[in-house]
């Protein structure tokens, strides 16, 4: 089960370096003014939205803004937090990738939700948004599921379970 989390810490840590930059150099563009991104990154977003058809990034309808703005002041800090407790080892990972990926499931339910009902959003959008629902999915596993960790254990009964003496 270490394997396992291990691989499961490597694969969180990728994505959420991704997100951390991609969130204020990329979304951040959706709802805040254009002059203040360099002209490169306007232009990868105009490319990126004629590329793919993205609709909900051309248009920026309020739902989205909205969403995009609860991923700049939410989802992006705890991005932040979850690879330093990555990398730190800290236990309080459990706790922000269960914060980080309740939040973005919700938003990738909105969104998704959003393409499928509109018909506008082509397979090569939706495989573009498909693997943040994913990577949602395996952070909230990594609240969820029970690891000890690194637990110190003196003798037989581990710290939190002895008793303070006087």
């Amino acid at each position: 089960m270490g394997a396992f989390f291990k691989l499961l810490d490597l694969l969180l840590f990728v994505y959420f370096l991704l997100i951390a930059i991609v969130a204020p150099l990329f979304d951040g563009q959706v709802a805040l003014p254009k002059h203040i991104f360099p002209p490169v990154l306007v232009d990868l977003k105009s490319w990126y939205t004629q590329q793919y058809g993205d609709y909900l990034v051309s248009e920026k309808p309020h739902f989205f803004v909205g969403l995009i703005w609860l991923e700049l002041l939410f989802a992006w800090p705890l991005s932040i937090l979850s690879l330093y407790a990555i990398a730190a080892g800290k236990s309080w990972i459990k706790t922000t990738s269960l914060m980080y990926g309740v939040s973005t499931l919700t938003a990738m339910v909105a969104i998704l939700s959003e393409m499928k009902n509109s018909e506008r959003a082509s397979d090569k959008l939706l495989m573009i948004y498909y693997p943040f629902l994913g990577f949602a999915i395996l952070a909230i596993l990594r609240g969820l599921l029970p690891h000890s960790g690194k637990s110190v254990s003196i003798g037989k009964r581990s710290v939190i379970g002895r008793k303070k003496r006087a």
